[in-house]
């Protein structure tokens, strides 16, 4: 099982390190062609703007993974383990339904997205807000995987610390001595 989650991990992040170095070199390339020479690629900011959707609905994936989100956790860290575990299994809950329903909401919009073509590129939209479906469906697997986890009692405390903001690396903890 933690090969296959390596596995898709590195994936994940050659995507993220694609998208990334593919806007800001097409913005780059177009700075320096528009400054210097009078020109420009003209799909240049429609698919950097593209890669910035995408990579933003993907690093939202990672970063629920990670339990690198934004939280309360000042509330958080005044509950012992019982509390602080309801907190994360309806936090969990809340965000499998947010999830559900940004899905459906893809579903719904897709006949209208794929209808549509992009100005310049000419490519269909349903590329650029298709995301949704990749962003929302790995957000609910990994909902869905926690709460299996916490109601089954095979949550880690380090878990439990990272989601109440308490975790600290090994590395950071060994550095401060």
């Amino acid at each position: 099982m933690n090969a296959v989650k390596s596995g898709i991990l590195r994936i994940i992040e050659f995507a993220l390190v694609f998208l990334l170095a593919g806007m800001a070199l097409m913005v780059f390339v177009n700075v320096v062609l528009r400054y210097g020479f009078n020109s420009g690629i003209t799909f240049s900011e429609e698919m950097s703007r593209y890669f910035f959707v995408w990579l933003t609905f993907i690093g939202a994936v990672v970063t629920f993974g990670e339990n690198s989100h934004v939280g309360v956790e000042t509330l958080v860290r005044r509950f012992g383990r019982g509390g602080r575990l309801v907190c994360m299994l309806l936090t969990n809950i809340i965000i499998l339904i947010c999830a559900v329903v940004f899905f459906h909401g893809t579903w719904v919009q897709h006949p209208i997205n794929a209808s549509m073509t992009a100005a310049v590129v000419g490519i269909s939209l349903i590329w650029v807000y298709g995301i949704g479906y990749i962003s929302a469906g790995g957000i609910a697997i990994i909902a869905i995987a926690r709460i299996f986890r916490i109601l089954s009692g095979r949550i880690t405390d380090e878990e439990i610390a990272r989601f109440a903001g308490e975790y600290e690396p090994l590395e950071k903890a060994q550095e401060r001595g």
